[in-house]
């Protein structure tokens, strides 16, 4: 074998193989670091928990979250019920992480303490506090005419004014930082915005979005064959269906809602939230997921605290309902909306 072949074969690893190293890893870190805070040399060998890894010390479960931590607390509290714990002490390398499962937290009956780790050093976290959702700028709000004149919906999240076609976004209002203009663009995505602005740059923005509109339409329908346009944004979509028919839910009208925080892109399937007004006259903070999402009951908790801190003189009086398709209403889902300290009522939709 030449050396180029050698170096080659070397530098090839299984991912399989590379993943075991890696939670072996996580998990000699993970006892390391629990041994040293509790001065406990009797703290035992990590157990199968990835990404990440986790052990029980007497009947507190220690969790280490290793990839988007943030995201992890729904499974680190299942892993904890199942182990028997009665307490859970997680930990996550970056203070953003730490901040967000500190917030999340106290919404739970298990109690739980969140750590960020510093060298070999636990540092409690400090919750950190939720983005508050901003109006668009005046010279954005400027193009929601020209939405609703090409056909689709005009919603703003976080200080960006978007149109949706049955929950997917196809037009967004943009700050051009070259040219330093405010734009309308067309298209479903960033990368797809590009590509639309480069080969249509010549067509009204107007007609530009009506076409898009119009392809979008035929595809998000209850019933309509697999497309990409409607695994996109599924969730919102599940929105959509709500707002038509908010008897689903109890309802007797639903509107979309701004996430907890902002959406970082159209990609990857995110919880979405609606508020409307029960058939009694209470107020409702629907959240709507598809697919088997351990951190729907968290997200779920987020969206609670972003409506408390939006109207303080509200706080607890609202509803909180959490939908899903039937075929992903798992009985992980009820237990985890069964440890929250204020109930929740689940609604699964066919």
């Amino acid at each position: 074998m030449g050396l180029a072949a050698t170096v080659a074969a070397v530098g090839e690893v299984d991912p399989e193989v590379a993943l075991e190293r890696r939670s072996r890893l996580v998990g000699l870190k993970l006892r390391a670091l629990v041994r040293d805070h509790l001065d406990d040399v009797s703290v035992g060998e990590a157990g199968g928990f990835a990404p990440g890894a986790a052990l029980l010390h007497g009947e507190a479960a220690w969790v280490l979250l290793d990839d988007r931590p943030a995201e992890r607390l729904g499974a680190a509290l299942v892993w904890a019920s199942r182990a028997g714990a009665t307490s859970l002490d997680l930990i996550a390398d970056t203070e953003a992480d730490a901040g967000t499962l500190a917030r999340r937290g106290p919404a739970f009956t298990m109690p739980i303490t969140v750590w960020r780790a510093d060298g070999r050093s636990l540092v409690p976290a400090r919750a950190t506090a939720l983005p508050v959702s901003q109006p668009a700028p005046a010279q954005h709000e400027a193009f929601r005419e020209l939405i609703i004149a090409g056909g689709a919906d005009p919603f703003v999240e976080h200080g960006v004014l978007f149109g949706e076609v049955r929950g997917l976004e196809v037009c967004r209002v943009v700050d051009d930082p070259y040219q330093h203009v405010v734009r309308l663009e067309v298209g479903v995505g960033a990368h797809d915005r590009e590509a639309f602005q480069m080969m249509h740059g010549d067509v009204p923005t107007v007609e530009s979005l009506a076409r898009i509109v119009q392809a979008v339409e035929s595809h998000r329908d209850v019933g309509a064959s697999p497309h990409p346009l409607n695994r996109l944004g599924a969730e919102r979509l599940l929105r959509w269906r709500l707002e038509q028919s908010p008897e689903l839910v109890g309802a007797i009208e639903l509107f979309p809602a701004p996430p907890p925080s902002p959406r970082p892109n159209l990609k990857d399937p995110i919880p979405c939230v609606a508020t409307g007004v029960d058939q009694a006259g209470r107020v409702l903070r629907v959240v709507c997921a598809v697919g088997v999402d351990l951190d729907l009951i968290p997200f779920a908790v987020d969206a609670r605290l972003a409506a408390d801190a939006a109207d303080p003189g509200r706080v607890g009086t609202e509803r909180l309902v959490v939908v899903t398709p039937s075929r992903d209403r798992l009985p992980v889902i009820d237990q985890l909306a069964g440890l929250l300290r204020e109930a929740v009522v689940l609604v699964s939709v066919d």
